[in-house]
């Protein structure tokens, strides 16, 4: 027990650590074309509103975008999950044969 806390808290610190140390890589995305292409058309731009939070770098921000979007998928998986198997439990519904393929049976009993 010990060694799986001591390993998950590795992980975690794996996971966190990125977030706060800042390598000045130079990755770029679409965020930083359309900010240069804005500056170039309307010099006296102003934004609206600043970020609450500028990742210390742009591969952080990648990965929190990253997970933004797997977060998302999963929840909508499990709901689609959750009223498939909300069908299954209707009344009645555990008396329905199954329809598709027959069950193959393999090995000695294969003729029974």
């Amino acid at each position: 027990m010990k060694k799986m806390l001591i390993l998950l808290a590795l992980v975690v610190m794996l996971m966190v650590m990125p977030f706060f140390i800042n390598h000045g890589g130079s990755y770029g995305g679409s965020d930083n074309e359309a900010e240069s292409l804005v500056a170039s058309i309307a010099p006296g731009y102003k934004p609206w509103f600043s970020p609450l939070y500028e990742p210390a770098s742009s591969e952080i921000e990648s990965l929190l975008f990253t997970l933004q979007g797997s977060l998302g998928t999963a929840v909508i998986f499990y709901i689609l999950g959750y009223y498939r198997g909300r069908e299954g439990r209707r009344p009645g519904a555990g008396n329905a044969k199954p329809t598709g393929a027959k069950r193959i049976r393999y090995g000695r009993h294969a003729g029974n």
